[in-house]
């Protein structure tokens, strides 16, 4: 089956692996996303992860309540790393090569972050995910996925969400918000966007990497990003700023 993208960084945030839970990991969540993993990586994509930790612990959130900051952010980077174990052993159990690539050395349990080894492992049809954020507090997971694509030349950054999209108002909050069907960089940052962070849009412009924001709760929804069928939202240089 002939798929757009050839390789491709999935940003999973750690809220996804939640599901309806108040916090920690939901089993089932974790073995839908697996299933999802192992439908496209039947077509030879390559895969690489990027995971977030904020199910379990983040970092602004205990600087905010009087932590020191730096110290809040290594806390979160380790729940990231976690939460990547969780993900490795679902996608194992499903017929799938992983490899767990930490920023923070933890060789007991994860690979150290070596670019050329993870491009790789990629190429030898191995899921590859990242923890341990980028190594370096004051980062965001969003950044690292930004900064990793565009280490390994992948094609596009998936962003899977709980939303179908990108707003331009809080649609919980504001009935009438419309969805965008594409954005560019600059009008992302100019207005504000809740896509990626600031410095991740500014990593994916400056890379010309596209970004696809989509609901992950969407049986099938990682497929059909992989297809290239017109599923939430996409930011990219050459696209124009269009509403659905």
């Amino acid at each position: 089956m002939e798929t757009k993208y050839q390789r491709v960084l999935l940003k999973l945030s750690g809220e996804a692996l939640m599901g309806e839970l108040s916090y920690g990991i939901d089993p089932k969540v974790v073995d839908q996303i697996a299933s999802q993993i192992a439908d496209v990586i039947a077509t030879g994509l390559q895969l690489a992860i990027v995971v977030g930790g904020g199910n379990i612990f983040r970092g602004i959130k205990g600087s905010a309540s009087g932590m020191d900051r730096a110290t809040a952010d290594y806390i979160g980077m380790i729940a990231t790393v976690m939460n990547a174990m969780t993900l490795q052993d679902a996608l194992e159990r499903s017929g799938i090569p992983t490899r767990v690539q930490t920023a923070i050395e933890m060789q007991e349990v994860a690979e150290p972050y070596i670019r050329r080894r993870a491009i790789r492992h990629l190429e030898k049809g191995r899921v590859v995910i990242f923890g341990g954020g980028s190594g370096n507090p004051f980062f965001t997971t969003d950044t690292t996925a930004a900064l990793r694509a565009a280490e390994i030349s992948a094609e596009v950054v998936f962003k899977a969400t709980k939303v179908d999209g990108v707003y331009d108002s809080d649609p919980v909050k504001n009935p009438d918000a419309c969805r965008y069907e594409t954005l560019t960089y600059s009008h992302v940052l100019a207005n504000e966007l809740k896509v990626m962070d600031s410095t991740a849009i500014a990593l994916c412009k400056d890379n010309n990497i596209p970004i696809m924001v989509f609901n992950l709760s969407v049986d099938g929804n990682i497929r059909r990003a992989v297809m290239g069928e017109s599923i939430g939202t996409i930011v990219g240089g050459s696209c124009e700023v269009k509403r659905y």
